[in-house]
């Protein structure tokens, strides 16, 4: 083991949350023990503490739990991406360019989109669509004539219709076929609307990815075109005189693309496709990579589904000299480099910040243990390991409480047992538990079966907050989010705990975290302080979570504050906006409740029990106001 006994207490305090491994150098902590922003990875530069954000966020009345955007990091991995690749083509001497395309899938917020396309303007960054609503957006947002709006998904008449319209004002709008009964739709319609449309093809390459999203790859994925049906696309556009609006190749191999080879490959067999294309006289413009440039969210720079084992220079250099290769030998055009990288440039910016209002210990309230008489064996069991529980055999007794464990409780559900006796058992187990835990120190070698006793004590903080709202993928796909303490950070930890949010759902809590040699079912946290706030951050959000969180009981929207660097403020930083979460009427009101009714039907029971003289005039009153009140406030705790 590393010895960090001499280490800076700030480099320190971050270890045993990775932060230098997942926070791609934009995280640090201070010498207060509080984590930080570095807007421009510098330590000599802009650097933003996050409790100075919460004292303001407080001092401006604004509740937890709440999202924060930090809107130079957004602007800045805009600006990475496009960079790197125009280094690399340089250093290459590749003769297209490259143009990057934000996917507002992955995250649709109106001010995340218009803060991309401004960061991206000199670089001709661009907007992809899946949808006609997303399609709306960018034909409303994308104006920069020179970048490109990639259209993809299934697409219908009004579809195909609104990128025409696209073209009409100028836009580099490109129409990916997905499916091949979209090449008639197209050609119809753009004569209907005396419109040239610039058309797409995506490629079903025979690449398999891999992780979570394999499925979207393969011969078995749900969209593109196999061979030969881009060879009849290919005549069917020659036969309506139609060659010269196909202009992209497009592939796509799955988002969060762990390993460097699947890229490798999938250039490889998409660039054979594009160059006999090209030696056949279709003259593509421009090389479509798609997504899946992935994010070290464990920082474990591996081919676990929460990593990748590459960095964005060798994910560019593999994409642009795999190209040029194919390119050079069969003497073809290079064509333009596409890359819709949404989940690289937005991941990083957010992160959840909420409060932790309680702690739930195993067995936190002991009962009484005292012998009596006649008691069931199985008691007299446990309390007997406990009487002679030492080092030597601390094992054996473990093995024995855990089979006791086990049979009190069928004794218990066979009503052989009472409560009173099963409350005593557990809480000799959990004694015994405890005391084998202060052993293991002493022991040189630890079982395997009792390296379970850290996760059996683990205690659950109650946070404020929903996992279904604000960490959907952590619970839908166990994808790991990088979870850490935003103060305190010069203490060591002590308090090894799992999370729990505040809904009513037994799924509603957080038990896989990021450790150093993979992962943990727990976390290490401080243990609470009366009278003290403990904020903890879940980071790397700004990818799909901000999007995917659902209504699960009725909490809705977080709160949002945008931040903004500021090297001439004292705190090098000022909220530049605030958006407000959604209230409980406004929930109430998307799932067809009518608050108004709601809050009149109150009034009058109310009404009727003042008449009736149960409730006096002056109560009623405050109680209708109390929950008018309720109607408009904040759905998560006010804590």
């Amino acid at each position: 083991m590393r010895n960090t006994q001499h280490q800076p207490s700030q480099q320190r305090s971050c270890t045993p949350y990775n932060v230098e491994s997942w926070g791609n150098g934009y995280f640090t902590a201070n010498e207060k023990g509080h984590l930080c922003v570095l807007p421009e990875k510098k330590e000599i530069g802009p650097r933003i503490d996050f409790m100075e954000v919460i004292k303001e966020i407080q001092e401006q009345g604004i509740p937890f739990p709440t999202v924060i955007r930090f809107h130079d990091i957004l602007r800045a991995q805009v600006q990475l991406l496009n960079i790197t690749f125009a280094n690399t083509i340089t250093e290459h001497g590749y003769q297209g360019r490259f143009y990057g395309v934000y996917p507002i899938k992955v995250n649709q917020m109106r001010e995340v989109v218009e803060e991309i396309i401004d960061a991206g303007g000199p670089f001709d960054h661009g907007l992809e669509a899946g949808s006609k609503s997303e399609l709306l957006a960018c034909l409303a947002y994308n104006d920069n004539s020179n970048s490109l709006t990639i259209l993809n998904g299934y697409k219908d008449e009004d579809y195909i219709r609104l990128a025409l319209l696209g073209r009409k004002l100028g836009r580099k709008i490109i129409i990916v076929v997905e499916s091949f009964s979209e090449f008639e739709m197209i050609i119809r319609l753009s004569k209907e609307m005396q419109a040239d449309p610039l058309i797409g093809i995506r490629t079903k390459l025979s690449v398999k990815g891999r992780g979570r999203w394999a499925g979207s790859s393969g011969d078995r994925a749900k969209f593109g075109l196999t061979c030969s049906e881009i060879v009849e696309g290919v005549e069917l556009l020659q036969r309506n005189g139609m060659t010269n609006c196909l202009k992209l190749l497009h592939f796509h191999v799955g988002s969060q693309i762990p390993d460097i080879r699947i890229v490798k490959e999938a250039v490889t067999e998409a660039g054979r496709i594009y160059a006999n294309l090209a030696q056949s006289g279709i003259i593509i413009d421009y090389f479509d990579v798609g997504g899946g440039l992935g994010i070290d969210y464990d920082g474990s720079k591996s081919t676990g589904d929460s990593s990748r084992n590459y960095t964005l220079a060798e994910y560019s250099a593999d994409i642009v000299s795999g190209l040029q290769q194919i390119c050079d030998e069969m003497n073809v055009p290079h064509p333009h480099i596409v890359s819709e990288s949404g989940r690289y440039i937005t991941a990083h910016h957010s992160c959840v910040v909420t409060n932790v209002i309680n702690t739930i210990h195993q067995a936190s309230n002991p009962c009484k243990t005292t012998v009596k008489e006649d008691e069931h064996v199985l008691l007299g069991n446990m309390r007997e390991s406990a009487e002679h529980l030492k080092l030597e055999n601390c094992q054996e007794i473990f093995n024995d409480i855990q089979q006791i464990k086990e049979d009190t409780i069928a004794a218990f559900r066979l009503g052989v047992i009472c409560l009173v006796e099963r409350a005593k058992i557990e809480t000799l187990y959990w004694l015994i538990i405890n005391r084998i835990d202060t052993m293991l120190a002493d022991l040189d070698f630890i079982p395997e079966e009792m390296q379970q006793i850290k996760e059996l004590k683990a205690s659950q903080y109650l946070c404020n907050f929903s996992v279904f709202q604000s960490a959907a993928d952590t619970w839908a796909i166990s994808q790991i989010l990088p979870i850490m303490p935003l103060l305190r950070l010069d203490e060591e930890p002590s308090e090894r705990c799992s999370l729990a949010d505040i809904t009513c759902d037994s799924d509603g809590k957080i038990t896989r975290f990021i450790a150093k040699d993979g992962y943990d079912q727990s976390l290490l946290l401080h243990t609470l302080q009366p009278d003290e706030d403990y904020f903890i951050g879940l980071f790397l959000t700004g990818a799909y979570q901000d999007v995917m969180g659902d209504m699960h009981n009725l909490f809705g929207r977080l709160n949002e504050v945008h931040i903004y660097c500021d090297d001439d403020d004292p705190n090098d930083f000022y909220i530049e906006e605030v958006i407000r979460g959604t209230s409980s009427q406004q929930v109430l009101a998307t799932m067809q409740y009518s608050p108004e009714i709601m809050a009149r039907s109150i009034k009058t029971q109310i009404d009727l029990q003042i008449k009736q003289g149960t409730v006096l005039p002056r109560e009623g009153v405050g109680l209708i106001d109390f929950y008018e009140s309720c109607l408009q406030g904040y759905t998560y705790l006010n804590i």
